[in-house]
């Protein structure tokens, strides 16, 4: 819970060094509002059963305080921050205009509705959403969209993807990149972040940059950013995370760290089933990553470096192999390849996150028992593997990296 020791601050300066912080989101009853009519819209590809995916999320949660690590949940450090009433107002004010509640009457009776709520309730609705019969009748002018809306449920949809923590914002170094989403279903999950930021002690904003912000309007997603080393940071140039929002974030992280030195631009197909970098590629020891075989032929490498012109300078790199190596300044990398090289294995297990591992320390991850020869491959490299189950926590296609944002790690 939220009460747990506070004494962290945002440090984040490798993918590897023993967590000590982690901030997650139980799925809650936002997976309860999916239905077959909207699971694409909302991003997923079937409907998970609640029950079993909040006792395999506890299972996570239990397993990352078993290795030292204190566990944060995003709906209560906001519940925490809501308890201040000039806050919910602002808060139901933004909540309502991400929700374009465009009726100015509608507009006035849901925001008394939610003023009325408790913290912990306006917390529950700006997660799981709220329905249409939720709210007393009242007579009122109706609005063209009120008719032609009029068998839609809902009035503010819910965020069902949320319990992937890792998206809407990532720590670099002492600071946060709050990010842009690329999806209108995962829209308003930053904002939540930006209210933590904002007002929750335990973020200590006033030592913790912003390095970007999710109303910038080009989108950028915490699976694409990887912490390699406190002078290194990959970041992938994917379907959900875009050229102009690297160079943005490139610009402010070279301005306001100065230990970084370079940032990995990985440039990979931009396709659902390699939605983000975490999705083919993660680092699992100093110099060991978990890579699904081929991807390497398909991607493209650039590094950027400070310019005193225009902040930013990109060059075109060789294999990525090659180009991790020269930037940790180690003798050799090893790429160990899901499914233990057999595309068939690979392709199955890739669908199953096997190569979204979370590590807790380094050599130490935390991936899912299901994908067996990804995993058993990783043992034979050396690498220990803590499983835990996840055939519902796995419907909404992410994996135990795609459900943490770490807040803090030991220094490697």
């Amino acid at each position: 819970m939220s009460g747990e020791k506070r004494e962290f601050f945002l440090n984040i300066n490798s993918e590897i060094g023993k967590l000590q912080a982690v901030l997650l989101h139980k799925p809650g009853r936002e997976l309860e509002r999916l239905t077959p009519e909207y699971l694409r819209e909302l991003l997923f590809d079937d409907i998970p059963w609640l029950k079993a995916m909040k006792t395999e999320h506890d299972e996570f949660a239990d397993v990352l305080r078993q290795r030292g690590s204190h566990v944060f949940y995003v709906e209560d450090l906001l519940s925490e921050v809501l308890e201040n009433n000039d806050i919910k107002k602002s808060f139901i004010n933004d909540l309502l205009i991400s929700s374009r509640i465009g009726n100015t009457e509608l507009y006035e009776i849901i925001y008394n509705y939610l003023l009325d709520k408790s913290a912990k309730e306006l917390t529950e609705v700006a997660i799981a959403g709220l329905l249409k019969k939720d709210i007393p009748h009242v007579e009122r002018d109706y609005s063209l969209s009120d008719y032609v809306n009029k068998d839609y449920t809902l009035h503010i949809n819910p965020i069902p993807n949320l319990y992937f923590m890792r998206d809407p914002a990532a720590i670099i170094g002492n600071g946060i990149s709050i990010n842009s989403m690329n999806t209108e279903a995962r829209r308003r999950e930053p904002m939540l972040i930006k209210y933590i930021y904002d007002f929750n002690p335990l973020f200590k904003k006033e030592n913790a940059p912003l390095w970007y912000n999710y109303t910038i309007p080009h989108s950028i997603e915490g699976g694409d950013i990887l912490i390699l080393s406190k002078e290194v940071v990959a970041i992938g140039c994917s379907e959900r995370t875009s050229a102009q929002a690297i160079e943005i974030l490139a610009r402010n992280l070279f301005t306001g760290n100065e230990n970084l030195k370079e940032i990995l631009v990985v440039q990979i197909p931009a396709l659902r089933a390699f939605m983000h970098l975490d999705t083919v590629f993660t680092m699992v020891d100093r110099d060991k990553f978990t890579i699904y075989p081929g991807i390497e032929d398909k991607v493209t490498v650039y590094k950027l470096t400070r310019s005193k012109t225009n902040g930013v300078n990109v060059s075109l790199q060789g294999e990525l192999v090659d180009s991790l190596r020269a930037a940790l300044k180690l003798p050799s990398v090893k790429l160990i390849q899901s499914g233990g090289g057999d595309m068939v294995t690979a392709a199955r297990e890739q669908w199953n996150d096997s190569t979204n591992t979370l590590a807790i320390a380094p050599g130490v991850v935390v991936t899912y028992g299901r994908n067996e020869a990804s995993n058993e491959v990783l043992r034979q490299n050396g690498i220990e593997v803590v499983e835990i189950d996840g055939s519902e926590l796995v419907r909404g296609r992410g994996g135990p990296r795609c459900m943490s944002m770490p807040l803090a790690r030991a220094e490697v």
